[in-house]
């Protein structure tokens, strides 16, 4: 897959390709950046671990064809920042109910990635009644924690990382589940992590090692897709076809070729799926 110059731009620029539709939202002493685009039945995305809204603007574009896209940034990365950090999961998600109050939606379709999963389901299962519809990916009810990400979290609280080190950056590659497909969109993918500060994605690393909803998830009420990578490496596809498996009346969807980010390398795809769910398509347990 080749990314178009134009487009790649576009990546690059965000702040420019967004000024005018960005606003801070402001609840209690808590403050965050919020996005919006497009026009129809509300979405609102919920970003993971590292990178910020502005990761998911090819994903976003994908889907403001149909829905009106909410984006937002966790109260970490607000500018100026406001309120205590998240200790916890369940922090950005009481912060994800009080951004849906503020803006006015009833039950929107929510739809969070990775770590933004996590939140998205802390968030649905203590609020299921808030919830329209509920799309996760690269996520499960409880992570397993595993040598590699107890290490990446000790060297990312120890030791400052360059982020135009060559050799530290191959590790995203993890992301695409191996050699990236583009260039341009592994480019992307390493400059948006890295502006996220690495003593917060380290504190996030530590929140999905106590994260846990499995005995909640009775508790869901409203349609829910759960979408892997086929080369999702960080959270393995048939660890979340059991997470769609737990989940009553679930829908879950492989999407060949993608990894832990498909969400973005096959962002329309990922878009198909969701308008899909909207529509109410049949189950499928691919």
């Amino acid at each position: 897959m080749r990314i178009a110059t134009k487009r790649r731009v576009d990546w690059l620029i965000s702040d420019e390709a967004y000024k005018g539709r960005r606003r801070l939202v402001r609840f209690g002493e808590t403050q965050v950046e919020v996005v919006e685009i497009g026009r129809g039945e509300p979405i609102i995305v919920v970003p993971g671990l590292a990178g910020g809204w502005k990761l998911l603007t090819p994903l976003a574009r994908s889907l403001a064809k149909r829905h009106r896209v909410i984006l937002f940034g966790f109260r970490d990365e607000a500018h100026p920042l406001s309120g205590r950090p998240a200790e916890q999961v369940s922090d950005y998600a009481r912060d994800l109910s009080s951004l849906i109050g503020e803006l006015g939606l009833e039950r929107p379709t929510v739809f969070g990635v990775s770590f933004g999963g996590a939140v998205a389901l802390e968030f649905a299962v203590d609020h299921p009644h808030l919830v329209g519809r509920l799309v996760l990916s690269g996520v499960e009810s409880r992570f397993h924690t595993t040598l590699a990400s107890t290490i990446a979290r000790r060297v990312l609280e120890r030791f400052p990382l360059p982020s135009d080190n060559p050799f530290v950056n191959q590790f995203f590659n993890l992301f695409h589940g191996g050699r990236p497909d583009s260039a341009a969109m592994a480019r992307f993918v390493v400059e948006r992590c890295w502006a996220t500060d690495q003593g917060v994605m380290a504190r996030r690393l530590a929140m999905l090692e106590s994260f846990y909803v499995s005995d909640r998830l009775w508790r869901l009420e409203s349609p829910t897709l759960v979408l892997s990578g086929s080369r999702d490496v960080v959270v393995p596809a048939d660890r979340q076809k059991a997470l769609a498996l737990s989940i009553a009346g679930a829908r879950f969807e492989l999407i060949e070729g993608a990894g832990h980010v498909g969400f973005l390398t096959h962002s329309s795809d990922v878009a198909q799926h969701v308008e899909r769910l909207s529509r109410g398509g049949r189950p499928s347990m691919a």
